[in-house]
């Protein structure tokens, strides 16, 4: 019986995890967020109310269930205060399910400065980051040099800390990108103002997951961006600033990888990328706009449009691959409702995508809770699918509710 399952993206991110976390959250008693800061967007939809959670898992709207941010989090206290300010207004626990690892890097206002005067100054060869700090505060953590959460446990040796820091990062911000310096009072007195509020949640949280991982009680994993967007295994330099893959589940929370029951992978019945970087099967033509606009592809964090084209095998096998995956989600089969032709990139030839087409269908698959209403094309295309990569798919989302998807096997038996 599957217990702690990790949930990845399994493209460029913007798969639709956060939906599928949320759904298989009723199962278990915790969901774990390993990777990324708030350069994540996760849309939730339930009875037709719309949540965007950055840092929070997305396990909250289940009120019984206990929320984790692991060491493998870059956090803004800022950001995350404000988040959970946002949901408490709709009447949302959080402060009581919330646990904090005490390892985990602060992502401070240096980081965001830095990270936009650099995206400024690489102009066309911008990487397309969200400029929300993430990369300059992974950089701070390597160089071990970064503040962590258990710092501000600690105000009385906070500032001399922050001093430090902010010497390095204020020189470099002046002297080599030539922008303004940030003061060190205004930044502590952010800390402090956010750390009052979130003091109480920080705690070696490694401890209280092997106790539920001893009682039998089930947790989920939840990843951030995608596949291939891994800092290592990735379309670098096109690449975010942390390891996306289902690896980093372990290095991220602190649970040894032996501990792990199944590996879920999520992924578009298309492919979307947002920013720059490579994309050999990009639509660039009016069926790549319709595909962007019925599916509302705009990023939840940024609002930019997202890059649309056909579904990569090829790129999944690697993802297959690389996160040992048990078992696919797809994600937004709708969208692709009334093509009358839609292509799979099976291979490469001379660096350029070599596609298999197959006939669309126009029956409308929005909403759908059983596989055998799915048309029979759309059928066909699920199962090319499989065939391709040689994985089952275990789930189909068929609409942005937690209620519009198909469970094809129970992950937890």
């Amino acid at each position: 019986m599957a217990k702690n399952i990790i949930v990845v993206g399994t493209q460029w991110g913007d798969e639709g995890k956060g939906k599928i976390v949320d759904l298989l959250t009723a199962d278990v008693a915790g969901v774990v967020r390993f990777q990324g800061g708030h350069n994540a967007g996760h849309t939730l939809v339930a009875g037709g109310e719309q949540t965007i959670l950055h840092l929070i898992p997305s396990g909250i709207l289940h009120e019984n269930v206990q929320c984790f941010i692991g060491n493998g989090v870059v956090l803004s206290p800022t950001a995350l205060v404000q988040e959970m300010e946002k949901l408490e207004q709709k009447n949302i626990t959080v402060a009581s399910r919330l646990h904090i690892s005490n390892a985990c890097s602060l992502l401070l206002p240096f980081h965001v400065a830095l990270d936009q005067a650099r995206e400024q100054t690489r102009g066309k060869e911008a990487i397309g980051t969200t400029g929300r700090g993430i990369g300059p505060a992974y950089e701070d953590k390597v160089a071990r040099r970064g503040l962590r959460a258990q710092d501000l446990l600690d105000p009385s040796q906070l500032a001399g800390k922050l001093e430090k820091l902010a010497e390095y990062h204020n020189f470099v911000l002046q002297n080599y990108y030539g922008v303004k310096s940030l003061s060190v009072k205004q930044v502590l007195d952010e800390l402090l103002g956010a750390a009052e509020k979130i003091s109480p949640m920080i705690i070696d949280i490694i401890d209280l997951l092997d106790d539920y991982r001893k009682k039998g009680e089930g947790l989920l994993f939840e990843g951030a961006q995608g596949t291939l967007l891994d800092i290592d295994l990735g379309t670098y330099p096109y690449v975010t600033s942390s390891n996306t893959t289902a690896g980093a589940a372990s290095t991220g929370s602190g649970l040894g990888p032996l501990y792990f029951d199944y590996i879920l992978g999520v992924a578009k019945a298309y492919t979307t990328r947002v920013g720059s970087g490579p994309f050999p099967t990009e639509l660039q033509d009016d069926i790549g706009k319709a595909i962007c606009e019925r599916g509302k592809e705009f990023g939840a964090t940024t609002g930019r449009p997202r890059r649309c084209g056909w579904f990569d095998a090829v790129a999944m096998r690697r993802s297959v691959c690389i996160n040992s995956l048990s078992g696919l989600c797809i994600t937004k089969l709708d969208v692709l409702d009334g093509l009358e032709m839609i292509s799979i990139c099976v291979d490469y030839k001379n660096n350029q995508p070599v596609y298999e087409d197959l006939p669309g269908w126009q029956e409308s698959t929005f909403g759908l809770k059983d596989f055998a209403a799915i048309p029979k094309n759309a059928q066909n295309y699920l199962r090319k699918i499989e065939e391709l990569l040689d994985i089952p798919i275990d789930i189909v989302s068929t609409g942005f509710e937690r209620s519009e998807t198909i469970m094809l096997k129970n992950l937890f038996k």
